[in-house]
């Protein structure tokens, strides 16, 4: 009989079930804590398509963690279940943007998950068909076997062509669609993105928009407390839950980010071999949890919108100040330095200051404004959340594609 070591370790005595503590988990199966004002609102844009009557098209802004994903997909499904109740044929597809950027990609997917084959016997390929034939395809399957369907474009930022938005926001106004009708819910993280869209679209397709908050501490502490049944049972001390609501409110309000961290606690101790989790263990969590946050939100950050940060975070690290504020021009000209060592052209500086507006909208740096004295006018400082070493290191290694 075999006698190599066990490389597995022995079984965990923190977890009960860990699949709990996935973002995607809804816990109840029917329960969104602290968000039923945005769900009102997102049920009555689509109210309409109960009765099979077009539903609002809607746009919803918000950092990262504050629910605009899980809510879209719930209220899309009761939707589709309200819908059948009145006999109605209700369908929605949720597109990631991220991983389907293309147009092409982003057809493809939402007509995968529309189509029933079995019933439609219309085939959508992996690949191997043009644009234009997947959206015969997507087409034909929302005529022939919806009354009525909603396609959730998520983070729409990431699209490299904005062409997908005018096709869906006119497929009926264009007569693609004749009996059926679509509507659109757009997500992203850019509260201006819809500035940049072509007018046109904005006319037919943004007609509701929507704001997602930060969670607060309360709100956090809920949804942490609906979740701990992801460990055994008298495993938690106390103030664990509470305090780590409390950092999360305190810098982001982020629950997905909340999550993460009470998860990293509950390994952190399991990996140490401790018998329960405590607040020394959320400690660790946290830094764990901002390295992880700063590497996935600038892996998703377009090429200029890191040399700015890059620009910033150079500027920081070279302060003697305590607490450095870095203001606009300093950033811009670091920023054109870097883009000359890039071989690439630089942005023009009210486009720049744009990105550094967005950069705060994600909680990444903070702005303040400064007067120059009465008449003066003002200018804009730079602050930057986490260590600039950190940033640094993200921006080196989580480069994203251009």
């Amino acid at each position: 009989m075999s006698s190599s070591p066990d490389y597995f370790g022995e079984d965990t005595a923190i977890f009960a079930n860990k699949e709990l503590l996935q973002v995607s988990h809804l816990p109840d199966g029917d329960q969104i804590i602290g968000r039923e004002e945005e769900l009102k609102n997102l049920g009555s844009a689509l109210r309409p398509a109960l009765n099979g009557n077009t539903p609002s098209n809607v746009f919803l802004y918000g950092k990262t963690g504050t629910g605009k994903s899980l809510c879209s997909k719930f209220i899309s499904r009761q939707m589709m279940q309200r819908a059948a109740d009145n006999g109605i044929r209700a369908g929605f597809a949720y597109v990631d943007c991220l991983q389907d950027s293309t147009e092409t990609q982003a057809v493809q997917s939402a007509g995968h998950q529309l189509n029933d084959p079995d019933q439609t016997e219309i085939t959508i390929p992996q690949s191997g068909l043009s644009t234009a034939a997947y959206y015969k395809r997507l087409w034909d399957i929302i005529e022939n076997h919806y009354d009525v369907a909603i396609i959730i474009l998520d983070e729409v930022d990431k699209l490299e062509s904005d062409h997908i938005l005018m096709q869906l926001s006119r497929a009926v106004e264009s007569g693609k669609l004749e009996d059926s009708k679509l509507g659109v819910i757009g997500i992203s993280n850019k509260i201006r993105y819809k500035d940049d869209l072509n007018e046109r679209i904005k006319s037919s397709l943004c007609e509701r928009d929507y704001v997602f908050p930060p969670y607060d501490a309360n709100q956090l502490r809920e949804i942490l407390y609906s979740r701990d049944d992801a460990f055994v049972d008298d495993v938690l001390d106390q103030p664990v839950i509470p305090h780590v609501a409390a950092l999360a409110a305190q810098e982001h309000g982020d629950a997905r980010q909340a999550i993460d961290i009470l998860r990293y606690a509950g390994e952190i101790a399991e990996e140490h071999g401790d018998e329960t989790v405590r607040e020394e263990h959320v400690s660790l969590a946290q830094e764990k949890e901002e390295q992880n946050r700063i590497a996935e939100l600038i892996s998703k950050a377009p090429t200029h919108t890191r040399y700015v940060l890059l620009a910033l975070a150079f500027r920081v690290q070279q302060s003697t100040d305590s607490a450095p504020e870095i203001p606009n021009k300093d950033v811009y000209e670091t920023y054109q330095h870097i883009c000359e060592q890039e071989n690439s052209d630089p942005l023009k500086q009210r486009r720049v200051r744009d990105l550094l507006n967005e950069l705060e909208f994600l909680g990444i740096i903070k702005q303040d404004r400064r007067g120059r004295g009465r008449g003066k006018g003002g200018y804009t400082v730079n602050h930057l959340v986490d260590e600039p070493e950190l940033v640094l290191r993200a921006c080196k290694e989580d480069p994203s594609p251009t």
